[in-house]
């Protein structure tokens, strides 16, 4: 049948990328095992490559190290972590996944990094509490809910309105992601947020086309528009 000239990507269609909520509270559960046993935080869910881009990207930007940052579905606490140990102070990581949760508080002991906030949490109904965020930093999560078969565009909806109820205008919205191409986040993205970069990531040759295989963009929350309510007073 002929040589494939496009790198497998998944596509959004591609159900088997998606994994239930059981399948990674398994995953979670080994690797708190593993961790209670050996000390070992496991693997790095999140790529030492992808920490360092966003790492760098907030220093660059000049963040103040009190800004309150949030990791929307934080896995095993790692990029908290990083964050904690290149000077940011105000932490806080969700994560549906109960072991999760539990696994990242054992780093996040084991680290001494008392001060970083852990909450189970489902972003698609976010709590009250859960606002007022300067940053916000999504790697696989947003990928994870875009592939859910079961309603996946309103799922998608969803997420951006939770991202707007916790995230300040003005904001940055750091995502990384591998199921979806620049233009099709700017398009998820449209309504309440605007680009600002697009960060670099590696380049992969296959077939003799050169593509990302990873898409990592930084947007920024519009500013509220006043309201005409507001000009009355």
């Amino acid at each position: 049948g002929g040589m494939r000239t496009q790198a497998p990507a998944a596509s959004p269609g591609d159900e088997s990328f998606v994994k239930p909520v059981r399948f990674w509270d398994a995953a979670y559960e080994r690797e708190l095992q593993t961790f209670q046993d050996i000390g070992d935080a496991g693997e790095i869910w999140f790529g030492e490559e992808s920490m360092v881009r966003i790492i760098k990207w907030l220093e660059k930007q000049r963040v103040p190290h009190d800004s309150p940052v949030l990791d929307i579905g934080t896995g095993n606490g790692v990029l908290l972590i990083e964050l904690a140990k290149s000077g940011y102070t105000n932490l806080t990581g969700i994560d549906y996944s109960p072991s999760a949760i539990q696994l990242s508080e054992k780093v996040r002991e084991k680290e001494g990094m008392s001060d970083i906030k852990l909450k189970v949490e489902d972003f698609l109904a976010p709590s009250d509490e859960l606002s007022g965020f300067e940053i916000c930093i999504d790697k696989g999560t947003f990928d994870a809910i875009s592939l859910n078969p079961d309603n996946a565009v309103g799922k998608r909806k969803q997420y951006v309105r939770s991202l707007c109820s916790v995230l300040k205008p003005e904001g940055f919205f750091l995502i990384t992601s591998c199921n979806w191409t620049k233009e099709e986040l700017l398009n998820e993205f449209r309504e309440g947020f605007e680009i600002l970069e697009e960060l670099p990531t590696p380049k992969f040759c296959f077939g003799g086309r050169i593509g990302n295989s990873v898409t990592a963009l930084v947007f920024q929350r519009k500013k509220v528009r006043p309201s005409i309510l507001d000009k009355l007073d």
